[in-house]
C-alpha cells in the first residue's frame, strides 16, 4: 500500500498571533514536526499546502473589509508575506511536495492547489499509486475538512489524525469530524500509527 500524508495550511496567519489565529495552531505545528521525526519514512508522499492569495483585489470575494467568516475573511496568507510562511514550529524538511492554492480565488481544499511544477495533488496521488491518505493541519472545520472530503471523493482511504489538527471553533470542528466519519474517514490518534496502518 502506498501512503500519503497531507499537512494542510500550517501557516503563520492560521496559528497564534496570525490574521486568522486558530487556538492550538502552534502546538499542532510542533506536534506534526515530532510526528514526522518518527514517521516520515512511513509515507511515499508528504504534501504540505499553503494558502497563497494575491495581494491585489479581493481574491474572488474571499477577502472582505466586513467578513462573514463563512465565505469571506480578513486579508490573510498573501503570497510572499510572513503570514503565508509555514509556522516556525513546523519542520518541512521531510515534505516531498509543496502546494499553493487560492491565487486570486477562494480555495479551501489542498486539491485546489498546485506544486511549483504545476502538478495537482490528484495527479500526484495517481502517479504514485497512493491508496491511503492521512490528514493533519489547520483548520479542522475548513481546509482540513475540504481536503479530506476531496481525498475521499478521489477514491482514497482517509484517516484524520485528530491530535494533529486544530479548528476555529469547537462546535463546527466536531460537526466536521462527524461529517468526515460519515463520509468514510477514520478518526484516529497519531499514536495509533505505531504499529502500521491496520484497519
Amino acid at each position: 500500500m502506498t501512503r500519503a500524508l497531507f499537512i494542510v495550511d500550517v501557516q503563520n496567519d492560521f496559528t497564534e498571533h496570525g490574521a486568522l489565529a486558530v487556538e492550538g495552531g502552534d502546538a499542532v505545528a510542533v506536534a506534526i514536526t515530532s510526528y514526522l521525526a518518527a514517521h516520515a519514512t512511513d509515507y511515499d508522499l508528504i504534501v504540505a499546502s499553503r494558502d497563497w492569495h494575491d495581494g491585489e483585489g479581493d481574491n474572488g470575494g474571499h477577502f472582505s473589509a466586513e467578513p462573514d467568516y463563512v465565505d469571506s475573511w480578513p486579508v490573510h496568507c498573501v503570497a510572499g508575506t510572513p503570514g503565508a510562511d509555514y509556522d516556525p514550529g513546523l519542520d518541512t524538511s521531510a515534505v516531498t511536495h509543496h502546494v499553493t492554492k487560492g491565487q486570486g480565488k477562494p480555495a479551501y481544499s489542498l486539491f485546489e492547489g498546485v506544486t511549483d511544477a504545476g502538478e495537482t495533488v490528484a495527479d500526484l496521488l495517481t502517479a504514485h499509486g497512493v491508496v491511503d491518505v492521512d490528514v493533519t493541519g489547520i483548520a479542522t472545520d475548513h481546509c482540513v475538512r475540504a481536503s479530506a472530503l476531496d481525498a475521499i471523493a478521489h477514491g482514497r482511504r482517509v484517516r484524520i489524525l485528530t491530535d494533529l489538527i486544530a479548528g476555529v471553533a469547537p462546535a463546527p470542528s466536531e460537526a466536521a469530524l462527524a461529517e468526515l466519519a460519515h463520509a468514510g474517514a477514520e478518526l484516529a490518534s497519531s499514536t495509533d500509527t505505531a504499529d502500521g496502518r491496520d484497519r
